[in-house]
């Protein structure tokens, strides 16, 4: 008897022999062989499976697992039989000691052959229920063998591959051949790619170029559970590490999906028998049954878990709960598909402990009472009665995942304008609208001629008719898509995506109805759309730090150009995001702006500390010195529009004559105005996945006649003793957003000296208003929506306070909305003016999304700006705005006349 035991109530074990003995012949043939087994249960002794597996090690290898197998597989059923043992620690143990079977074989197998070599170069990765440690009771296991042909211990002379396969070939005799004593394990490589053609034993590279280029939706389905269980740990892991993109996409082919869920229905169909809950139920591949349970958490993995590492959780029930605690599935709906696995995985158990066989099927008469016997029932009819409610709630929740067969679109213009109009299209976008579909149905564009995307088409449209007609303005949103089509490489999974999510389809129709920006970024990157079948999607932006993080690729020696793509890819998907929450009501447009606020600091962060290394490994750095980076505007003001600029200054510290220690070094100005000439062409110039930012350095000392980078100190001489009245209000809006801390600290240390009188006397006020008066003449509004141009407009607005800064040297906070807040706390501003300035920044960040003319939109588009400001109407927003407007006419006019009376 072993020495590690696991405390059981001997009564209990008493009973669980007692049941064994009467309705499980594999069992009672067990008790039988292993007395001494028997007599510790007698006891109330149950030993800790894993104590089994050492057991006959001084045997010959097959024959010693084939002792600890059949102990262990008496120990695992007594104990849950004894209600010892819950389903995890049965899976548990029969899965470990799978991996310790598979592991002595694969080292006997190569010790045999090349003695006192260590298993290096041959891996066995764990799918399907042993790589989740859900392996059942009697199942087999489905490894897929590898081998690096470089490490891989081999006779002389014989090549790798050869040597890989007869190891191979060992590894499945040694578990799977029987003796007196039984078998190990059964073994089933037809996991493997190609199976039928390719050797059992795969070489690691053609392994991973076949799951990077031509693996089928199955594939990525069953590597969810994929890990390395036996021989070389680490090459197994640099396997699975390599294929994860093929796993995990971020971009997810919906056709995937599709494809999986057609494995449940040829299921269906192929075990027709067993698809009814009664005497012949099949528990595995029955509707309602384990594979639905493990579907439905897989199909939501594979759609969600690209972005979102929590949800890739092997094992079934960590992942429903993993699921649900994500929003991605109902909690009741994870609870139950839960608890109906733990049940029908535990009669699983108890139909394949009466003969030792791979069945997931209910047996019938007799058959069905010892399987109820077992498991402690009065009989079959009260098994079945067990199963039915968790059974038929399976099939309720799996059943949802399938979309409604809807009926095509008609063909003829004059039935399709018919029944577009009935779904709630008006006669004249029901007719555009036809033009449209007739003009995609005839493959005009080249996303729209191959047989699979018309398929795809007409699968989608449909639904699409559905979500437009319900759209603000159906005929816009119809011919946005078609120019969206018109520019797409390829529609397909778009399509897909949209028949697999149909509450999207409806956010599309928003989008095209109503946001021109968000239509042209679809247009260039349709893989935009994926990231709104995360509900998180809609969720704040996180802070500067995690933005940042989620912009540094993983690989630290990615190449700079890679750098670039993936920083435009992920500001591009935040920024769409945003753009989203606005028209999908989901956020307020201040905080939307300050969501893109912290998008751009955070990308300005990463994309300075790539650009630096990468200038530095030629020039080196300049001792004592750093680039230090200032915004300004909007961006220094914490609060982006969808269309912003980013204003910037770059200055340097240190010694301005002082040279940098590469292989070809550079004077100090010379060296950061070149390093500032590649950042922003970082920050600025196209790539192949996007563009990023215009970037503006006008407000720079001196302007655009000036140096692009000047030192702290010659900022600091420049703002103290040249500047004119216009840097110092643009300088109110600065603070340093890259450099160390005591960098930052010291730029922002002049920024406060300058603001608060350190600077040259001016005429504040008559400076402030010629300087308005000659931009309301130069850069007139463009439309009555122009809500930072109109008088009393930001522009306006932001003259008022910033004049009253800089005549008193407080309220100095870039943020316009804090600084109106700490001015009013003075009776310096009107405490009005906050509201105000809330108002108009609102409706800002909106009109850039909608209206980025400054035009009045259509009605529809009326009401969703209104709606988004939360207002009733159209009419409210008018008369709000107009109140807004005339509330800071007279701040601006009281804080100019204020600083002329002063001057005087």
């Amino acid at each position: 008897m072993p020495d590690a035991l696991i405390a059981v109530d001997p009564d209990d074990l008493t009973e669980a022999m007692e049941r064994a003995r009467a309705h499980a012949p594999f069992l009672a043939h067990l008790l039988d062989q292993e007395p001494a087994l028997a007599r510790g249960f007698a006891q109330g002794q149950l030993p800790d499976p894993a104590s089994l597996w050492g057991e006959g090690d001084d045997l010959p290898v097959a024959q010693s697992l084939r002792l600890a197998r059949r102990r262990l597989a008496l120990v695992v059923a007594i104990g849950d039989l004894a209600g010892a043992f819950d389903l995890t620690a049965v899976t548990g143990a029969l899965s470990r000691f799978a991996d310790h079977a598979l592991d002595r074989a694969i080292r006997a197998a190569i010790a045999e052959r090349t003695p006192g070599a260590e298993p290096t170069g041959f891996a066995a990765l764990a799918l399907g229920k042993q790589g989740s440690f859900e392996l059942n009771y009697s199942s087999d296991i489905d490894p897929i063998l590898i081998f690096d042909p470089d490490t891989l211990p081999r006779r002389p002379r014989e090549e790798p591959a050869e040597a890989a396969v007869r190891i191979g070939r060992r590894v499945v005799e040694l578990l799977q051949a029987r003796d007196a004593n039984g078998y190990v394990l059964r073994v089933d490589l037809r996991l493997r790619p190609s199976p039928e053609v390719t050797p059992i034993v795969l070489p690691v590279e053609a392994a991973i170029s076949h799951y990077e280029s031509a693996a089928l939706a199955w594939e990525r389905a069953a590597f969810i559970r994929a890990r390395a269980a036996a021989g070389d740990l680490a090459l197994g892991q640099r396997f699975l590490t390599a294929v994860q993109p093929f796993v995990w996409r971020r971009a997810l082919d919906f056709g995937a999906i599709r494809d999986i869920r057609a494995i449940s229905a040829r299921i269906r169909d192929h075990h027709a028998a067993g698809q009814a809950l009664a005497p012949g139920y099949d528990l595995k591949r029955g509707r309602g049954g384990i594979r639905e349970v493990e579907f439905f958490a897989q199909i939501h993995q594979l759609i969600h878990g690209g972005r979102a590492e929590t949800l890739r959780a092997p094992a079934t029930r960590d992942a429903l709960a993993a699921l649900a605690a994500h929003g991605v599935i109902d909690p009741a709906d994870a609870a139950a598909l839960s608890e109906a696995y733990v049940l029908y995985r535990t009669i699983e158990h108890r139909v394949q402990m009466i003969d030792d066989r791979q069945t997931h099927v209910l047996p019938k008469g007799e058959g069905l009472a010892a399987v109820a016997g077992l498991c402690g029932l009065a009989g079959g009819s009260a098994l079945i009665d067990r199963l039915a409610p968790h059974v038929a709630r399976t099939e309720q929740i799996y059943a949802a995942l399938e979309p409604e067969q809807s009926r095509g679109l008609a063909i003829d213009p004059h039935a399709l304008v018919q029944h577009l109009e009935e779904v709630g299209f008006g006669e004249a976008a029901a007719r555009r609208a036809v033009e449209c579909i007739t003009h995609w149905r005839s493959r005009a564009y080249p996303a729209l001629r191959s047989v699979a995307a018309q398929s795809a088409l007409e699968a989608v449209l449909p639904g699409l008719a559905q979500a437009f007609a319900q759209a603000a303005d159906p005929a816009a949103a119809v011919l946005r898509l078609d120019r969206m089509l018109a520019r797409l490489p390829s529609a397909i999974n778009f399509f897909r995506l949209l028949e697999a999510q149909p509450a999207l389809a409806m956010l599309l129709g928003t989008i095209l109805s109503h946001a021109p920006l968000l239509a042209d970024a679809l247009g260039t990157r349709p893989e935009l759309f994926d990231a709104l079948i995360d509900a998180s999607a809609l969720d704040p932006v996180g802070d500067v730090d995690a933005l940042a993080a989620r912009m540094t690729p993983r690989d630290a020696d990615s190449p700079y150009e890679a750098l670039l793509d993936h920083v435009r890819r992920v500001v591009g998907e935040q920024r769409f995001a945003l753009g989203v929450q606005i028209v999908a009501h989901a956020a307020d447009p201040m905080a939307v702006a300050a969501g893109y606020a912290r998008v751009a600091e955070a990308a300005i962060g990463v994309l300075a500390r790539a650009t630096i290394a990468t200038f530095a490994q030629a020039h080196g750095r300049v001792p004592g010195s750093e680039l230090v980076i200032l915004a300004l505007g909007r961006l220094g003001g914490r609060a982006l529009t969808p269309a912003s600029d980013l204003d910037l200054i770059y200055l340097f510290t240190g010694d301005h004559q002082a040279e940098s220690d590469g292989a070809k070094p550079l004077g100090a100005v010379h060296y950061y105005n070149r390093l500032a000439q590649r950042l922003t062409a970082a920050l600025s110039v196209p790539t192949p996945a996007g563009t990023l930012y215009e970037v503006d350095t006008r407000l720079r000392p001196s302007g655009g006649d000036g140096p692009l980078v000047v030192s702290m100190a010659g900022f600091d001489r420049y703002q103290r003793e040249s500047a004119w009245t216009w840097e110092h209000m643009a300088l109110a809006r600065a603070r340093p957003v890259f450099g160390s801390a005591a960098a930052q600290a010291e730029a922002q240390r002049i920024i406060d000296a300058v603001l608060r009188g350190a600077r040259p006397v001016r005429d504040l006020a008559a400076d402030a208003v010629k300087m308005r008066g000659d931009m309301a003449r130069l850069k007139p509004p463009s439309g009555p929506l122009d809500v930072k141009l109109l008088p009393g407009g930001l522009v306006d607005l932001e003259f008022a306070v910033h004049v009253t800064q800089l005549r008193h040297g407080t309220g100095l906070d870039p943020d316009l909305g804090q600084a109106i807040d700490a001015l009013a706390a003075q009776s310096l501003l009107s405490p009005t003016l906050r509201g105000a300035h809330d108002v108009l920044t609102r409706l800002l960040v909106i009109a850039r999304l909608v209206a980025p003319d400054g035009a009045e939109p259509g009605a529809a588009t009326k009401a969703l700006m209104a709606a988004a400001m939360g207002l009733a109407d159209w009419p409210a927003l008018v008369a709000l705005l107009d109140a807004t407007r005339q509330e800071v006419a007279r701040g601006w006019v009281h804080a100019s006349a204020q600083a002329a009376d002063e001057g005087k």
